[in-house]
């Protein structure tokens, strides 16, 4: 049985060739195949979710004609398919995940506004696909804090301590393994810690934060306990950290190979697919590529 392609989204804009080059890449590091995708849009009312691939009579695609020169054919390079689809990007896109191991898109596509952050089909993609999708944001964002504590190749995770979703962790110690990286588990909890005592009053609650911090670092190193075990050659350093998630992974992207997020908590009373308010902050402001990975599918 052969693997599960990765796909890399591409319409010959710059954002998109980035893209396609963290894909191939990616493919390379799997041992997968590469599926080359350009989405010709239609304007037809009424068939948004139509799916078609283009008919081989139909004039050449001059946007994987460009691909394919870019690519070339080197010996030890993933077999690469080239496929045309007419619809419209925001519904196709992510059907392209129901059969693969990772979609890849750039941040910004040809159309929109340029001085958004994050395109819409590309925020359509990471809240709807069955597989991760890596988005690849536009050299050059700057971001606040620090840089890394020590020099070397890294990945970073969000970690929700109270309600954490396996998938996720599971795949950036995956994705650390395979770029042998260092992997940095952040996990934010609230602080200062408010209650509401009445109406328009806010008071904060008495709680001593290093025992919060602690209880945090305790819950993480639990949850990622595991998965060190099935990993033993990547070292994960889990750090409890006061404030923002979305704040705190924003500023590790800074000269990280990625950033891995949930797409959203589960919701019991929710059954459309939403990303979670932090996994957008990360989608708009990261400065390293970031992979928005769907929840386990429930246990029947």
């Amino acid at each position: 049985m052969s693997a599960a392609p990765v796909i890399a989204a591409v319409d010959g804009s710059a954002d998109s060739l980035r893209a396609l080059d963290w894909a191939l890449d990616a493919a390379r590091r799997r041992a997968a195949p590469l599926r080359v995708v350009h989405v010709r849009q239609y304007a037809a009312w009424g068939q948004a979710d139509v799916l078609v691939a283009a008919p081989p009579e139909r004039e050449g695609d001059p946007v994987l004609d460009e691909v394919r020169t870019r690519i070339g054919d080197g010996p030890g390079e993933p077999a690469v398919e080239y496929v045309a689809l007419e619809g419209v990007p925001g519904a196709v896109l992510p059907e392209l995940g129901e059969d693969a191991q990772l979609l890849v898109l750039g941040s910004r596509g040809r159309g929109g506004f340029a001085s958004l952050l994050l395109g819409s089909n590309s925020l359509a993609a990471a809240r709807d696909a069955d597989c991760p999708v890596v988005v690849v944001p536009r050299p050059g964002r700057e971001v606040h804090g620090e840089g890394p504590a020590e020099p070397g190749p890294r990945v970073v995770v969000g970690l929700h301590a109270d309600s954490p979703d396996e998938s996720v962790l599971a795949f950036a110690f995956a994705e650390a393994a395979l770029r042998g990286a260092r992997l940095q588990v952040i996990a934010a909890y609230p602080w200062p810690v408010q209650t509401w005592s009445a109406p328009g009053q806010v008071v904060p609650l008495l709680a001593d934060q290093k025992a919060v911090e602690h209880e945090t670092r305790v819950l993480a190193d639990g949850y990622v306990a595991p998965h060190r075990g099935r990993h033993p050659e990547v070292r994960a350093d889990a750090e409890a950290l006061p404030g923002d998630a979305a704040g705190h992974l924003v500023a590790a992207s800074k000269d990280a190979e990625l950033v891995v997020v949930g797409r959203h908590r589960r919701r019991l009373l929710a059954p459309a697919r939403m990303m979670g308010s932090v996994t957008q902050a990360v989608l708009l402001h990261s400065a390293a590529p970031v992979a928005v990975v769907p929840p386990a599918p429930p246990e029947e």
